[in-house]
């Protein structure tokens, strides 16, 4: 992987930036001279971005606001018209000679926010950056009430002002920004569901920062990262030896659905059939058997015996194979809370199992953390919130990554919570985010094929850790979603149109 490529995984919290920094200035780096290749950068990125000639720079009292001046400094020189404005009346040393060095140009200081927004056509916004811990009172947060009930453009640098960096938690007040330049490392909190509405369009702007300091402040194994597309792509079973046979591609058991609910078993098995999965069986009650025939014909459909509801009674599998016969499992969507037993006899396998749905929520019933502690084999929990909530209600309020990854570590499974930036957490605390997702998403039916989806990669999958194949399957799921939502609507995608996207993304990609 190439170092750019690298730097798109780091993602780093507000303190170990400052520590990163601080091995580059120590190294012998300026401040100056960093201060003066950031602001190049940005300008360089916006010249790229917007034509507009009318340019409105909110300055910081900080280094935040010092590479906004730069920005208004070089954007200046090439022919743009800028103003600026600041709420602060002192500046660390660096910023003041940066102001004192752009008002000598001509360039305006605006003596109001109202002039400011007056005078521009798009908002380059630097008023704190990264590290703010307190909440934004006053003056200041009356100017950004106004810049967020203007209706200009507004580009953030490093992290819309106001936004706490590790949680993205709103501090008081932030500004809700049309786009945001991250600068050398991606903030933690600019990953996080709560920080969505403030981020707008996020692009790393990148520093060459040395790899061998991040690796220095992170360790040679960082915890956290984001999914990006060269990862996924290197993970995915794209190529296959010359000579091969369906059980060599992997052999996948969805068990699932019920005669409520037989659209989960459909929609599990669409999604498994993507994957590319070599064998794929589907246990459903008997009465479902033609429907899934009709759908999956190159599935082996299991009838098994069902309730007077219409559930899974029990495992009927072929002669001579059990469960451990197969190279993973997936199981719950539509099974019904009648389907107990099936759970708890799946889960006493030794194969890797996917838990979803109506899996999650027996296993909440059995007790997640003292059931899973009898398991041998792996496991991975794909909860949304709510289910999360019950499979561990000891772990109190879900806030940020900390939740799923203690969650991770109580059950000893690989926990993947569902939401606008999807986690993934492994026992021994690694974490994936996905950072690219779609509302489009936010319909019935899209996690059943993402459990038929992430089933079939794991059963293809042998020497991979469990979480990295999970992060690779809500990549996908995810990718697909923005690409069916391009084509029709982001109000939403159904769950079986959704399943017709999967395959033609990949062949759209090129890495």
């Amino acid at each position: 992987m190439d170092k750019q490529r690298e730097i798109e995984q780091f993602v780093v919290s507000a303190q170990q930036m400052r520590d990163i920094e601080g091995r580059i200035f120590a190294a012998g780096m300026p401040v100056a001279a960093l201060m003066e290749k950031v602001g190049l950068a940005i300008a360089r990125k916006f010249t790229e971005m917007f034509q507009t000639q009318r340019i409105g720079v909110l300055v910081g009292s900080g280094h935040n606001g010092g590479d906004a001046l730069v920005v208004a400094r070089e954007l200046y020189y090439r022919g743009y018209k800028v103003v600026f404005f600041s709420p602060f009346s002192k500046y660390k040393d660096l910023t003041a000679s940066h102001a004192q060095y752009v008002e000598s140009l001509g360039i305006e200081r605006c003596d109001s926010i109202e002039k400011l927004l007056n005078q521009s056509d798009v908002l380059i916004e630097g008023l704190f950056g990264f590290g703010l811990e307190r909440d934004i009172m006053g003056d200041i947060a009356k100017a950004i009430s106004s810049i967020n009930q203007s209706s200009l453009p507004v580009i953030s640098l490093d992290l819309p002002s106001g936004l706490h960096t590790d949680t993205g938690e709103v501090l008081g007040i932030a500004i809700k920004a049309t786009y945001t330049f991250c600068l050398g490392l991606w903030k933690l909190g600019l990953l996080q569901d709560c920080a969505l509405d403030y981020v707008g369009k996020a692009q790393l702007i990148d520093f060459d920062i040395p790899v061998t300091d991040i690796y220095a402040v992170l360790g040679e194994t960082p915890k956290i990262k984001r999914i990006t597309t060269e990862f996924a792509i290197a993970l995915l079973p794209l190529r296959r030896p010359p000579v091969t046979h369906k059980y060599k591609q992997g052999h996948l058991l969805l068990i699932c659905g019920s005669t409520r609910y037989a659209g989960g078993a459909i929609l599990t098995g669409l999604g498994a059939r993507a994957s590319g999965v070599g064998m794929l069986s589907i246990a459903v009650p008997e009465s479902l058997k033609p429907l899934l025939v009709a759908q999956l014909p190159e599935a082996l459909i299991i009838g098994c015996p069902e309730t007077e509801l219409g559930a899974i009674a029990q495992l009927q599998l072929p002669a001579k194979t059990n469960l451990d016969s197969f190279d993973a499992i997936s199981c719950g969507p539509g099974l019904t809370f009648e389907a107990t037993p099936i759970i708890q006899e799946v889960l006493g396998c030794n194969c890797p199992l996917i838990l979803d749905a109506d899996g999650l929520n027996i296993l909440a019933e059995l007790g997640t953390t003292p059931t899973l502690a009898k398991r041998q084999g792996k496991t991975i929990l794909t909860p949304h919130t709510g289910e999360f909530k019950r499979l561990f209600p000891d772990l109190g309020a879900l806030d940020s990554n900390e939740s799923v990854i203690n969650a991770a570590k109580t059950s000893k499974a690989v926990v993947l919570l569902k939401g606008a930036r999807t986690t993934i957490a492994s026992p021994d605390g690694l974490v994936w985010i996905n950072p690219e997702s779609t509302p489009a998403l936010a319909r019935g039916g899209s996690g059943d094929v993402l459990t038929g989806l992430m089933g079939g990669l794991v059963a293809q999958q042998s020497t991979r850790s469990l979480e990295e194949i999970a992060a690779v399957a809500a990549w996908w799921h995810s990718q697909a979603g923005i690409k069916a939502a391009a084509n029709r609507t982001q109000m939403g995608v159904d769950a079986y149109t959704l399943t017709q996207y999967l395959l033609p993304f990949l062949a759209d990609i090129k890495c």
